[in-house]
C-alpha cells in the first residue's frame, strides 16, 4: 500500500495501460508520485494498481477505436483528476504478415487501432490540453516506423501515419503551449508478440518466413520495460522535450543507418530531382479564366 499522492502531482492519460508498455509506464508515474487515468479494454490490472496507490489511479474501461467512448473516457478523467498533464497514446497491436496476404479486415483493424485510436485521443485531449495552455502528448511509435521491413507493412503504416499526424500536431499545438513527442522504442519484453496476429501465409514467401526467422532467433535481443519507462520519465520531466526519441542501442543505430542510405540515394539522384522543377507562369484554367494550378504529391 502507498501513500496517496497530492492533488497537486500530475495527471497522466495512459491508453493500453492494463499491459506491456502502457502498463510499466503507469506504474512509473505512480511511484513519482502521480496520477494517472488507465484506460484499456482490459481494467483488472488497473484495478490492482488502484489498490496499491489509492486516490492515484483511475481504471477506465475502453476500446478506442470508438471514438465517442474515447471522449467520454477524457470527460471522466478530467472530471475525476480536475486536469490532465501528460497523455500517452500507447495502445496498439502488431500484425505480421506480407502485404499481398492482408485481408481488407485484417488491414482495417491495424489502423483502426494503431492510427484512428490515437487520432480519437488526440482529438478528445486537445481541448482539454488548449485550455490548459499545457500539456505534453507523448505518441508511442516504433523501429518500424523508421523504414518498412518485410513481414511488417501493414504495421509499418499504421506507425507511419501515426508519425506524420503527430509532426503535424506539434506545429499547430505549440501556439498553445502544448508540446507533442514521439517515443520511437526498440524490443521490449512485453505481450506484444504473443498478442500479435498473422496473416494466412501463401506459399511463395515461404523462404523468405525461414530467413526473417532464422535472422529473429540469431539477433533479437529486447529490454526490461522499465527501462522505456525510465526513459519517458526523463522525457516529460524535461523542459524542451524533443519531437522524438528513440529508445535503444538497436533502434538508435538503425536510424542513423536508414538515414544515412537515404540520404546517399537521395544525393545520387540528385540530378534528376532537381531536373524535375522549373517555374512557369500560373496556366490557364477551363472557361478563360485565369488562376494557379498547383499540384503536390
Amino acid at each position: 500500500m502507498h501513500t496517496p499522492a497530492d492533488t497537486t502531482s500530475r495527471v497522466w492519460f495512459i491508453t493500453g495501460a492494463s499491459r506491456g508498455l502502457g502498463h510499466a509506464f503507469a506504474e512509473a508515474a505512480l511511484r513519482s508520485g502521480d496520477r494517472v487515468a488507465g484506460a484499456a479494454r482490459t481494467t483488472a490490472p488497473l484495478e490492482e494498481l488502484a489498490a496499491a496507490y489509492p486516490g492515484q489511479v483511475l481504471p477506465l474501461g475502453v476500446d478506442v477505436t470508438d471514438r465517442d467512448a474515447v471522449f467520454a473516457a477524457v470527460t471522466e478523467a478530467v472530471g475525476h483528476f480536475g486536469r490532465l498533464d501528460i497523455v500517452v497514446n500507447n495502445a496498439g497491436m502488431l500484425s505480421m504478415g506480407m502485404v499481398e496476404e492482408f485481408t481488407e479486415a485484417e488491414a482495417r483493424a491495424q489502423l483502426d487501432l494503431n492510427f484512428f485510436g490515437a487520432l480519437w485521443v488526440a482529438q478528445a485531449v486537445m481541448p482539454v490540453l488548449r485550455k490548459q495552455g499545457s500539456g505534453h502528448l507523448v505518441q508511442v511509435s516504433s523501429i518500424a516506423a523508421l523504414g518498412g521491413f518485410p513481414s511488417t507493412g501493414l504495421y509499418s503504416a499504421s506507425k507511419f501515419a501515426l508519425e506524420g499526424l503527430s509532426e503535424a500536431l506539434a506545429a499547430e499545438a505549440a501556439g498553445f503551449g502544448v508540446k507533442v513527442s514521439i517515443l520511437q522504442p526498440g524490443g521490449y519484453w512485453t505481450d506484444l508478440y504473443t498478442a500479435m496476429r498473422s496473416t494466412s501465409p501463401l506459399e511463395p514467401y515461404a523462404p523468405l518466413r525461414e530467413e526473417l526467422a532464422r535472422q529473429f532467433a540469431e539477433g533479437s535481443v529486447d529490454s526490461d520495460p522499465q527501462l522505456a519507462a525510465a526513459a519517458l520519465l526523463k522525457l516529460v520531466d524535461s523542459y524542451d522535450p524533443p519531437l522524438r526519441l528513440l529508445l535503444g542501442s538497436m533502434v538508435y543505430d538503425l536510424a542513423f543507418d536508414i538515414a544515412h542510405t537515404r540520404m546517399d540515394t537521395w544525393a545520387a539522384w540528385e540530378h534528376v530531382s532537381r531536373a524535375a522543377e522549373h517555374a512557369i507562369p500560373a496556366p490557364a484554367v477551363a472557361d478563360g479564366e485565369t488562376g494557379s494550378q498547383r499540384e503536390t504529391r
